[in-house]
C-alpha cells in the first residue's frame, strides 16, 4: 500500500497591536498588551497542539511572540521574507473610517472585488496573492509530515485559506480572521497523486 503522509499546518494570525484599528499592512508595530495576551491564551486554548516548526512573518508584532513561542517550546523557528503583511500603499496608518472617506472609490472597488482591486499605490492584489500562495506551497512541501505553525498576518490567512480550499480569492472578503485567530490545516500527500488539503479547525 503507498503511504500517506500528514502534514499539519496552523495559521496563527497576531494579536491586537498598539496604535488601534487602523491598515497597518507593511508598517512594523508591536503587539499591545492585549494582543500578547490575546496569542497566549489561543496557544493555550488549543491544548493538544505541539510544532515541529515555527515560522513567522519578519514583521514584529508576528515575530516577537514566534520567538518567545520557539523559546518556550524548544522549536526550531524560520522568518520567511514573503509572509509579511500586504502592503496598503496610501492607506498605510489610516484608520478604516479615514481611508474610506478619503478613498471611497477605490474602498468600493477593493471590498466588492479583492482579487482584482488594490489600495492606491499599494501592492498589488494579484502580486500579494501570487506572493503567499507560493510561499505556502513551498512551506508545505518543506516540511512534509510534520505539524508547522504560521504566524502571520489577516490578510495574508485570508489568501491562504481561499488557496487550500480551492475558493476564488474574491472570496477573501467573506472570511472572518479575528486577532489571534488560529486556523488548522491537514495535507495528505501519496504519491503520484495531487496533495488533498483537509480544513480541521477555525477559530
Amino acid at each position: 500500500m503507498t503511504k500517506v503522509t500528514e502534514t499539519r499546518i496552523d495559521l496563527l494570525r497576531h494579536g491586537a497591536c498598539e496604535g488601534g484599528e487602523i491598515f497597518r499592512g507593511s508598517t512594523d508595530v508591536a503587539l499591545s498588551d492585549l494582543g500578547w495576551q490575546q496569542m497566549r491564551d489561543k496557544v493555550a486554548a488549543a491544548g493538544d497542539a505541539s510544532w515541529d516548526h515555527i515560522v513567522s512573518s519578519p514583521l514584529q508584532r508576528c515575530l516577537r511572540f514566534a520567538e518567545d513561542l520557539s523559546a518556550q517550546r524548544s522549536a526550531p523557528m524560520a522568518v520567511r521574507e514573503n509572509l509579511r503583511e500586504m502592503h496598503f500603499g496610501d492607506w498605510e496608518g489610516l484608520p478604516h473610517a479615514e481611508a474610506r472617506k478619503r478613498y471611497p472609490k477605490e474602498w468600493a472597488d477593493f471590498w466588492e472585488s479583492p482579487a482584482e482591486a488594490s489600495p492606491p499605490s499599494g501592492e498589488a492584489m494579484p502580486d500579494f496573492c501570487q506572493r503567499i500562495t507560493s510561499e505556502l506551497d513551498a512551506i508545505a512541501e518543506a516540511y512534509q509530515g510534520q505539524s508547522v505553525l504560521l504566524v502571520v498576518h489577516g490578510a495574508v490567512i485570508r489568501v491562504m485559506m481561499c488557496h487550500f480550499l480551492g475558493m476564488p480569492m474574491g472570496a477573501m472578503t467573506r472570511i472572518n480572521v479575528p486577532y489571534a485567530g488560529l486556523t488548522r490545516f491537514k495535507v495528505y500527500r501519496q504519491e503520484g497523486k495531487t496533495p488533498w488539503v483537509q480544513l480541521a479547525s477555525h477559530f
